[in-house]
């Protein structure tokens, strides 16, 4: 049924990523589907990379250990934006497209008050995706 199931990561808070890339994980392979791990990263120095080709080595070896650990076919799609505070929900759109993905898994939060002002990640692609979109809390 799914052949590509994307998971998008914020390498910041990887460490909170568990239910979600479990999720992505099982489906993987219950379908014996490939998983791409697709990250946005901004051209300046940041807490998790100096550099954006530092940020896709650091996106490539989390996919590789994943794919080694669960036995899964995976592949890492780092991409740049120039302000990812208000280009990432375009910017990961457009890469789950190109990707050919038919999943999206995603780790979404507990909904609150600012929900109502600022939709979050999860809300737009979930909205916007041609792609089916399972988000976990």
């Amino acid at each position: 049924m799914y052949r590509k199931v994307i998971f998008p990561v914020d390498l910041t808070h990887i460490d909170q990523l568990g239910r979600a890339l479990q999720t992505a994980i099982d489906l993987a392979r219950h379908y014996k589907a490939e998983i791409c791990f697709i990250a946005v990263t901004g051209t300046a120095p940041s807490a998790v990379a100096r550099t954006p080709q530092e940020f896709q080595a650091k996106l490539e070896a989390l996919a590789a250990e994943q794919g080694q650990a669960h036995g899964l076919t995976t592949s890492a799609m780092a991409l740049t934006s120039h302000d990812p505070s208000i280009d990432t929900d375009k910017t990961l759109l457009a890469a789950i497209r190109e990707a050919g993905g038919d999943l999206v898994i995603m780790q979404t939060h507990a909904p609150n008050a600012l929900d109502y002002i600022w939709a979050g990640h999860g809300d737009t692609i979930a909205a916007h995706s041609e792609a089916s979109v399972f988000l976990v809390r």
